[in-house]
């Protein structure tokens, strides 16, 4: 794939609308209506196209913003990866006990279509403009905390055709390269398969009063709740990797609670660089780290 160096100026023309403020390390583009995305590009591209990081942030699809992952991309392009954080529909905005024990499940499962479907379309547009922005399409990678972890697990793996709420235009060939979760969790274990599993990197507390380390309802709801949706956290994720030959790495803190979801892409974000390089070398690992309480 051929990579063009952009003057700033290029970059206000690019598809969408692209804008870069003096002494700002990113550019802001719309991908979608009224749905932007900022592009982080290392500074040093040597020559050759670079992989990316998808990042969508948490907020119980209610609230959070892009800006959260900017910690994270600067990181990673320290390191020579591209990081684009993006926002997304907020289907509960306004009502967010809707994604609550009360709420209806249909609405909880449209409320992650659409975030799915916003991601997506995210990577169609990105995958569009590989070219211009020297992106490797090939080594494109996916990473949420919380609402954003259960965004991109789904759309790792749910059926592009089926899980759409609008056309999207990201083709059922495309394959992440892999996935960094904090705090996600995922509706159906047999989504994953030893044919389409991915390189996946779990951070989770495993006494999560929100999203269950485990296999447990959403938020813990009773079962005559008429939200009640399973869920199928990091630590059942990890074991149903171990069983079908998948790469893997969990991180659990034992006792600890959702403040996990975030902490390693605002603390320790180094650990979500090294995940994508081991990846991209090649290598693979199933490995559960246990981090004692401190």
């Amino acid at each position: 794939m051929r990579r063009f160096l952009l003057s700033a100026f290029t970059l206000l023309f690019l598809g969408g609308f692209a804008g870069q403020l003096a002494g700002q390390d990113f550019s802001t583009h719309t991908y979608r209506a009224d749905l932007d995305l900022d592009l982080f590009l290392p500074t040093q591209m040597e020559g050759k196209d670079v992989p990316l990081v998808i990042f969508v942030h948490g907020g119980g699809f209610s609230g959070g913003q892009r800006s959260s992952g900017h910690t994270l991309a600067r990181s990673l392009v320290a390191r020579g990866i591209a990081c684009a954080s993006i926002s997304y529909t907020l289907y509960v905005q306004g009502r967010p006990q809707d994604w609550g024990c009360n709420g209806q499940l249909t609405e909880k499962i449209k409320t992650l279509r659409w975030a799915v479907t916003d991601t997506w379309a995210a990577t169609r547009w990105l995958a569009d403009r590989a070219d211009e922005f020297g992106l490797d399409t090939t080594q494109f990678f996916l990473a949420g905390s919380s609402a954003g972890a259960e965004t991109v697990l789904h759309a790792a793996y749910w059926p592009r055709a089926v899980m759409g709420m609008v056309p999207h235009g990201l083709g059922a060939d495309f394959t992440y390269a892999g996935i960094s979760s904090g705090a996600g969790a995922i509706v159906d274990l047999n989504l994953i398969t030893a044919e389409n599993t991915l390189p996946l990197q779990l951070f989770h507390g495993t006494a999560d009063p929100l999203v269950p380390y485990g296999a447990a309802p959403h938020h813990f709801c009773a079962p005559d709740a008429s939200g009640w949706l399973m869920l199928f956290g990091a630590g059942v994720l990890a074991e149903h990797l171990d069983k079908i030959g998948g790469t893997y790495s969990l991180v659990s803190h034992p006792a600890a609670g959702h403040e996990i979801a975030g902490y390693y892409f605002d603390r320790e974000p180094g650990r979500v660089a090294d995940f994508v390089l081991r990846v991209l070398e090649g290598r693979h690992f199933q490995e559960h780290i246990v981090v004692p309480k401190k």
